[in-house]
């Protein structure tokens, strides 16, 4: 099936096909749904959203758990014109008020818990906000609050399913706004078209050679880029994408033996969690996925002690382009710390300042290049020109390309590196420093857990370097020997904080910006 779609741009919603019609597509809620019913349901829910005045371009915004209708979405809004904006479970009233708002979103579908904690003007003028059934016992469960009715129990008979959808579409129409929060300022809605969602499904499908007997767990945030392709490339495989909301690690395991899980996606905080959870001596797993922050060496060797049998695939993205770099498994081994080459349907190229190409070992800025590059950030001409502009004269697509702001490396054996972010390196006594680089160092040193290296504000160096780590705080002169050990004088740490455990953004990496702001005085 992956031969015959290819890199064709189509639309997203047609997903759907790429099944065996008696094939298991989708387990969530309790609910097993094969890929006809898949179908139908997308179609039922289409449809829905046509009966309730949604129009082409319309913004239609879900703020779910992995209830059936968080899943149907991403598919069944493009189906009937309008554009999908998944808000973040995890995320307060504040920033829903703000996403609502900022979409500019028609409809808003959630569930009585969540709406009954929405104040009077959170939700903006011309958006109807309706609930979601609970998951059959599972999940939030009803309160008293605000909200409009049950989409189950809205009156009249159902409206008639869509199948074949508005006429026809150009692939660049848009589909999708996912908000990223970025390093400063308020968060970005991240324009993504029909084009831009299906080639990153045949992308990933085909570079981590899914089948249609593979089952992956769906643990990520369908709010995130990497955890809505979760379900968007098992489809493009015809696989079955299992939905799960966890709260321990242990429901992970459970949930991977339970359904005989082979494609387990994560972030390097739940690897680091899933590291330390007491797995079974074999497991059905037969490939793991990293994005959202690079994995430590430690962290690699780790994993690959703990599965042998499956595959570790270490990627690099950003929502701006999706994904941009993969490493073959083959190559974690004997690299653990690089990221690789470029996906399929992507162009990745390492420039210097005025954009011209660097050479093996020299840093650079990663600029993408192709058809995932997205289309800006919504109603932000600013910053979309910041980030978005024309690709370099290198490239052999043109057009507009993502410069991340991201410094990587390629080496004399043709992988990438990851550096570290341009707005986060550390100036200290007139030297740029990777707190990346940093990080890596006391990782390895197997002293603590988790840690971040930030640049705090020094009247004589011009940045200090604080850590803030997880671990035992009596190992503090142990691990300072180390350092001195491994880094120059000007990469040693000022202040170390030792926490019992790090806060967490709602995609699940560390948050930073809460650190710097409770610690970095």
């Amino acid at each position: 099936m992956l031969q015959e779609l290819g890199g064709e741009a189509q639309r997203i919603d047609r997903l759907t096909g790429c099944g065996a019609p008696d094939a298991p597509a989708l387990i969530a809620g309790g609910e097993t749904l094969t890929y006809a019913e898949l179908e139908e349901r997308v179609a039922a829910l289409a449809g829905w959203l046509v009966s309730q005045g949604v129009t082409p371009g319309d913004r239609v915004a879900t703020w779910l758990p992995k209830t059936v209708t968080a899943c149907l979405m991403p598919l069944a809004a493009p189906r009937a014109g309008a554009v999908h904006v998944p808000i973040n479970p995890a995320l307060k009233r504040a920033q829903v008020a703000y996403i609502l708002t900022d979409s500019g979103a028609r409809l808003l579908v959630t569930q009585e818990i969540r709406a009954g904690t929405l104040e009077p003007g959170d939700v903006p003028g011309g958006c109807r906000v309706l609930l979601d059934p609970p998951r059959n016992g599972e999940g939030d469960q009803p309160k008293a609050g605000g909200g409009g009715p049950p989409l189950a129990q809205l009156a009249g008979p159902p409206p008639p399913p869509l199948r074949g959808g508005p006429p026809p579409r150009s692939g660049e129409d848009l589909a999708a706004l996912l908000y990223t929060s970025g390093s400063t300022g308020r968060p970005k809605g991240v324009m993504l078209s029909q084009a831009n969602l299906w080639v990153g499904a045949i992308s990933v499908a085909r570079y981590l050679q899914l089948t249609p007997e593979d089952r992956t767990l769906c643990v990520l945030p369908f709010a995130f880029d990497y955890g809505q392709n979760q379900l968007l490339s098992t489809w493009a495989a015809g696989g079955c994408a299992v939905a799960l909301d966890y709260l321990t690690p242990r429901d992970v395991v459970k949930a991977v033996e339970r359904h005989r899980i082979t494609t387990l996606a994560g972030v390097p905080p739940l690897w680091l969690q899933l590291s330390e959870a007491s797995w079974p001596e074999t497991t059905t797993l037969r490939r793991l996925t990293n994005s959202g922050g690079a994995l430590t060496e430690p962290l690699v060797r780790r994993l690959r002690a703990l599965f042998p049998a499956a595959d570790l695939y270490a990627m690099y993205g950003l929502t701006e382009a999706f994904r941009s770099t993969y490493l073959d498994p083959k190559l974690i081994d004997d690299h653990p710390t690089a990221i690789g080459d470029a996906i399929p349907f992507a162009e990745v190229l390492v420039v210097r300042a005025d954009g011209s190409l660097c050479g093996p070992g020299e840093p650079g800025e990663l600029v993408h290049c192709g058809p995932l590059v997205a289309q800006g950030y919504w109603q932000d001409p600013e910053r979309t020109a910041v980030r978005f502009r024309p690709a370099p004269s290198a490239s052999r697509y043109g057009g507009t390309a993502v410069w991340s702001g991201d410094t990587v490396v390629r080496g004399a054996d043709g992988l990438l590196r990851f550096v570290g972010r341009a707005d986060e390196m550390i100036k200290t006594s007139g030297n740029r420093v990777s707190p990346t680089e940093i990080e890596e160092a006391v990782a390895a040193t197997g002293l603590v857990l988790e840690v971040a290296a930030f640049g705090v504000p020094d009247p004589k160096l011009g940045q200090a370097i604080l850590l803030v780590a997880r671990g035992d705080g009596k190992a503090e002169g142990e691990l300072r020997m180390a350092l001195k050990r491994e880094l120059p004088g000007f990469m040693q740490p000022g202040r170390i904080v030792w926490l019992d455990a790090l806060p967490r953004s709602p995609n699940g990496k560390i948050d930073r910006n809460a650190l710097r702001a409770e610690h970095g005085a």
